[in-house]
């Protein structure tokens, strides 16, 4: 161990002293962190999927079974309550026998409400296939009013095309199949063109239907993969939320509007909240976390730019993945759900993203409940939905504060950031609180210190370990192929050179003259 220097090892019994002091002062609170059950986060009817508190604790397949029942059980009693009415209209009809005038006078009555119950019938039936014509004018001569610049409306249509391009390009390789896909989408884009009348909520089902039927005909009548019947699905919803949008998102027939400007003004009010507050495990002074901070808040901000459920629920993955990054290097280790949440509370309150609301019930009536139901897109929306939920019920028992301070610092009065220290009350001497700062840091160098002496100990074993790995692999190959060095051979003599030191050699041939 190297050793320390001296101003930090000194500080030691100071931090000591001063502890000790605090303590007798109780000049600091134990702060309690936010915790909430990952079982929390399930559907409560136990199905296992992630729940939603659009969908008041189901996830989409069970709130559509309970929504089911609950209308089935209003018609139920509508019919009751009819045929009640009916009888009794008819045993007062034949208590009045007695007189021809009273008896005339009373069928006429009854005769009368009989019709206008069957009208109203017909017409309340008529509603969920025909288009009304007065409230079309009025909604009509609404979207006049708000119509938007031409700019953006070019922009739309441009967009509009090249979704449409882009879908009948995929579908081309599907062949058959893809033929059914677009003529699917067609009807169902031109059955919803006349269904402007009805409330948000039916058709939100209407789109949860048309995704499960053309799921299941992938799958049953075509045979298509699993993998790629979950990729046409997410082509099928951006085609047909990119036509819908404009009259799908944020409607005038629903107060999501007037719950984006609560939740704005909710959020500005708590603009003095500290990330100490929140128990929030990331330090901003590290620029590595605070760019990712700042990732987290541009993506949470741009969800809105988006018109497809998908690609909103795509920038709340990736501001989720940025905060998971921002713990992971403040904490120098992997990030729990524990400090998840209390951190993505804290981007939500310093990012303020508008049409919060409007953004969370547009993904959750129309993005295909698949997603939301499992996968981390569900995870990262469902806690989304959670830490929306806990800034509009937050109070000053969720900031471990008495309530003079959370109500002072509500109305504006005063801010946390203007004092010197939370931990200190006004009666501790300045040379206290100096020592306090001091202290913290040292505290922080002394962090950076030994993390400087681990990873140098760790480079300088990485480099004896490479070094020894270089020298064991020379020594394996050299003994696997030894090298051997031969003596130099003698040079060949010439064959007509004199060879004078090998006599071994026969003497030259002589020629010989023989007489002819």
């Amino acid at each position: 161990m190297p050793p320390q220097p001296v101003f930090l090892m000194s500080s030691l019994w100071i931090k000591e002293f001063l502890a000790f002091f605090l303590r007798k002062m109780n000049l600091k609170s134990e702060r309690r962190g936010i915790h909430v059950d990952q079982s929390e986060l399930l559907c409560k009817k136990g199905c296992g999927y992630y729940g939603n508190p659009a969908w008041q604790g189901f996830c989409s397949k069970c709130w559509r079974e309970e929504y089911h029942k609950a209308r089935q059980k209003q018609i139920q009693e509508d019919w009751e309550l009819a045929e009640r009415l009916q009888r009794e209209e008819e045993e007062a009809y034949a208590s009045s026998q007695s007189s021809q005038g009273a008896q005339s006078l009373t069928f006429s009555k009854f005769e009368e409400k009989k019709t206008n119950e069957k009208t109203r019938k017909v017409t309340t039936v008529k509603k969920f296939f025909t288009a009304s014509s007065r409230a079309g004018a009025k909604k009509a001569e609404l979207q006049e009013a708000k119509a938007p610049s031409p700019a953006i409306h070019r922009q739309a249509s441009l967009e509009t095309d090249r979704v449409s391009k882009e879908f009948i390009d995929f579908i081309r390789t599907y062949q058959k199949p893809g033929q059914d896909i677009y003529k699917q989408c067609k009807l169902f884009l031109d059955t919803m063109s006349h269904k402007r009348d009805l409330s948000i909520e039916e058709q939100s089902e209407c789109a949860q239907d048309f995704y499960q039927n053309v799921a299941d005909r992938l799958q049953t009548r075509w045979k298509v993969p699993p993998e790629k019947v979950e990729k046409a699905m997410d082509e099928v919803e951006k085609y047909i939320m990119t036509r819908q949008y404009k009259y799908v998102f944020c409607p005038e027939t629903t107060d999501d509007e007037k719950k984006d400007l609560a939740v704005q003004k909710r959020i500005r009010a708590l603009h003095w909240v500290t990330p100490q507050m929140l128990c929030v495990p990331v330090s901003e002074e590290i620029p590595e976390v605070s760019d990712m901070v700042v990732k987290a808040i541009t993506d949470i901000i741009e969800m809105d730019s988006k018109r497809v459920p998908r690609d909103k629920l795509a920038c709340i993955t990736k501001c989720s993945k940025h905060i998971f990054n921002a713990i992971k290097i403040t904490k120098n280790e992997p990030a729990s759900a524990d400090d998840f949440l209390p951190t993505l509370i804290y981007i939500v309150l310093k990012g303020n993203p508008p049409r919060l609301q409007s953004n969370i019930q547009y993904i959750t009536r129309f993005c295909n409940p698949s997603r939301l139901m499992t996968g981390e897109d569900g995870y990262y929306f469902t806690n989304l939905c959670c830490a929306v939920a806990f800034i509009e019920k937050l109070d000053a028992q969720s900031l471990n504060l008495s309530q003079e301070d959370f109500d002072r610092f509500m109305s504006g009065q005063t801010s946390p950031k203007k004092q010197e220290s939370d931990s200190f009350s006004p009666d501790v001497c300045l040379g206290v609180k100096q020592m306090c700062k001091s202290l913290d840091l040292l505290s922080q160098l002394n962090e950076r210190q030994e993390r400087i002496v681990s990873e140098a100990k760790k480079l300088e074993k990485d480099l004896i370990d490479w070094t020894d790995g270089i020298t064991k692999e020379v020594e394996d190959i050299v003994e696997k192929y030894p090298l051997e060095i031969k003596a130099k051979s003698q040079a060949l003599a010439a064959i007509d050179s004199e060879n004078v030191e090998n006599d071994k050699l026969p003497p030259p041939l002589q020629p010989q003259v023989y007489a002819g």
